[in-house]
């Protein structure tokens, strides 16, 4: 199957006051237009067969900075959850609520206060992942590698099933703003590749040319490199 980078968007004037933005139009700061600039530069030598994204405006201004000559696809299983109530409120004063050890401790009984349920923002996240890799790599072959931009909740949701852990632990991981997760699905199981990746080269993840991989280094495989394997560099 086809390689998932999955960018979260850079920082908002919500995450820079400590809010909860939820599905409001907040906009990139100076740093997140930065880090938006910045992850494009990491991002300039793979070859991207598709680019889709949420549709809030934090991650359309992320792709337009770090991919100017893409043209994303908006999916909205790829939205921030529906926080309702909560959305625009202080992280300080939701803190304070009944619900938030709830959120913190077991997710997968979070319905928000006139918003989504948590277990239906990961369940149509992962599903419009799973689809669009299994288009994208029908498509445009195994060794694809395409790109969804998104948020932090949505992102960890999509880990948490990829490592095939309970939504109840996605609190666990960590997706900060403009980070690159990367997943590869196969027939059996999904990898994850990288996780939170705000630094790392990016370029490692392109293929090398057919006549220098062996079948088992086949990104379709759904083996395990017994005793670790020797990565994907060079």
């Amino acid at each position: 199957m086809a390689t998932l980078l999955l960018l979260r968007h850079g920082r908002t004037t919500a995450n820079a006051d400590g809010g909860l933005a939820g599905r409001q139009p907040v906009e990139l700061d100076d740093t997140g237009r930065a880090q938006a600039t910045a992850v494009g530069e990491r991002l300039r030598p793979v070859p991207l067969a598709a680019v889709v994204t949420s549709p809030l405006i934090r991650c359309r201004q992320t792709l337009e900075l770090a991919l100017p000559q893409a043209e994303p696809v908006v999916e909205d299983g790829l939205i921030e959850c529906g926080y309702g109530a909560w959305e625009g409120q202080p992280l300080k004063k939701l803190a304070k609520e009944p619900l938030w050890p709830v959120v913190q401790q077991h997710p997968s009984a979070v319905v928000f206060p006139e918003g989504e349920a948590m277990a239906a923002m990961a369940a149509r996240a992962v599903t419009a992942v799973r689809t669009w890799d299994a288009r994208i790599t029908a498509e445009h072959g195994p060794e694809a590698i395409w790109l969804a931009c998104s948020h932090g909740d949505v992102i960890k949701a999509i880990v948490a099933d990829a490592l095939g852990v309970h939504l109840d632990q996605f609190q666990r991981i960590v997706a900060d703003p403009a980070s690159v997760t990367v997943i590869r699905y196969t027939a059996l199981r999904p990898f994850l590749i990288r996780l939170n990746d705000t630094g790392g080269d990016l370029a490692a993840l392109v293929p090398p040319p057919a006549k220098r991989r062996r079948r088992a280094a086949r990104p379709a495989d759904s083996d395990a490199a017994v005793g670790g394997g020797a990565g994907t560099a060079g």
